[in-house]
């Protein structure tokens, strides 16, 4: 492999049977496979015998009646991922938690333990929570305004990686013979005072094995974009075309550039649902198979959530997709606004909208030949720095990394080996360095 060949990225993302509202009911299904341990285990043992960057674990906060049966009953994502840091070795764990309606020590604190129980393979998600209902279930009146709760993340996030630099990385010194179990001058107090938060600090875990946790960031609207540019060390985006996600993924790294920040500083992950067939006939039934498990009910259902749990079943199915206005722009954004644009442009139904949301049709369903060369196409024309990854049947997870990793490798696009032992050194990101450190650093030169 040439050293100098760009490296696609690659991450799993852990969603019980799947995202459809009725896969659970899949012949081949492990039924109770969200809240099933050995299920999830066996996963990710599976996805780092591909080499795959992380585990990717997706989380919400707020739940109805006519939710999905994943989003019903599921693991919390630092519970989970603790419990797989001890049966993997290598593989990232990357877990969702909310700014909205968590505190900035607390997560600190959770995520430099689970960097530490893993030896570096931490990362967050950073969301900040896009159903309304969510403000209920925590003693709150109102859900944030959209821009609002991103006025919130944005200060949330300088308390955490000021917290995340309370000690440099040399201060426990532990030495038994003089009785220092570390050094003073190397403990660091925020005392942060801002408009949301106030902390003290410091924070009461050492330094991160791999600086700090790796931050990802969801979602691409305007307030998203810049807040990633802010913040993220990575960006997990859907985008239906290669020429959609391009721009995106230039528009992204243009704003890295205003900031002062490198255009290489943040990978760019499309997330993506694959089916793979012995051909591309194969792939299509597998695909008709599982979409017909959701009936229109079902599939009215999933639609709503997206729309602050609007209910859809008022309408005519067989009707031009509804005008419902601005509904939508206080939850998934990005996501309402082009279920919205792609209904009025291709004159869709109610009914062609929420069956296409219950069970989107994969963007790479064919044969493993032909999945290899639209993930390597979408790369190599700058679309995306990898995928994370989600199988559109209950076993298309396994024929990926089964049939579709050896065409990647053999490419010389995707690596046979784990580059390093941190999440960090494997998506190819400069350890940050400790302010503190820094400052000591520059006044010694």
């Amino acid at each position: 492999m040439s050293q100098t060949q760009p490296q696609l990225r690659l991450g799993a993302i852990i969603q019980g049977v799947s995202g459809n509202m009725s896969a659970w009911r899949h012949p081949d299904a492990v039924a109770d496979a969200s809240i099933n341990i050995e299920y999830v285990q066996q996963l990710a043992k599976k996805a780092e015998q591909g080499k795959i960057d992380f585990l990717f674990l997706a989380d919400g906060l707020f739940i109805t009646p006519q939710s999905i049966p994943h989003f019903l009953n599921r693991f919390e994502p630092i519970t989970l991922l603790s419990a797989l840091a001890l049966v993997t070795q290598k593989i990232g764990l990357v877990g969702t938690l909310s700014t909205s309606y968590s505190e900035p020590f607390t997560v600190a604190r959770q995520f430099a333990s689970l960097d530490h129980l893993s030896g570096g393979r931490a990362g967050w998600n950073v969301v900040t929570s896009p159903l309304e209902g969510s403000a209920k279930n925590f003693s709150r009146q109102t859900h944030p305004e959209h821009d609002e709760r991103y006025r919130v993340a944005s200060e949330y996030l300088q308390v955490v990686t000021g917290l995340w630099d309370s000690w440099e990385g040399d201060a426990f010194v532990r030495d038994k013979a003089s009785g220092e179990f570390f050094a003073a001058d190397k403990l660091h107090t925020l005392n942060h005072k801002g408009k949301y938060f106030s902390v003290q600090g410091p924070l009461n875990v050492g330094r991160s094995p791999q600086g700090r946790p790796v931050v990802f960031q969801a979602g691409a609207s305007e307030a998203g974009k810049a807040f990633a540019t802010e913040v993220a060390d990575a960006i997990y985006t859907r985008h239906e075309t290669l020429s959609q996600a391009r721009a995106f993924r230039e528009d992204v790294r243009r704003r890295l550039v205003e900031r002062g920040r490198q255009a290489d500083d943040i990978r760019i992950f499309q997330g993506i649902s694959v089916i793979i067939g012995d051909s591309e006939a194969d792939a299509e039934q597998r695909y008709q198979q599982t979409a017909q498990l959701v009936s229109i009910d079902k599939a009215l259902e999933y639609l709503g959530r997206y729309f602050e749990h609007h209910d859809f079943s008022q309408y005519p199915l067989d009707a031009p997709f509804p005008d419902i206005g601005e509904l939508g722009q206080n939850s998934f954004r990005s996501t309402t606004d082009t279920i919205k644009r792609d209904a009025r442009q291709r004159n869709l139904t109610l009914r062609e909208v929420a069956l296409e949301a219950a069970t989107p049709r994969p963007g790479f369903l064919g044969t493993a030949q032909q999945v290899a060369e639209g993930l390597a196409q979408w790369f190599l024309e700058g679309a995306a720095d990898g995928f994370i990854v989600r199988g559109g049947t209950p076993n298309a997870f396994d024929d990926f990394v089964d049939q579709v990793i050896p065409l990647l490798q053999q490419r010389g696009i995707y690596r046979r080996e784990y580059a390093g032992d941190t999440l960090r050194e494997n998506l190819g990101l400069a350890e940050p360095e400790n302010q503190f450190s820094r400052a000591r650093r520059q006044d010694v030169a």
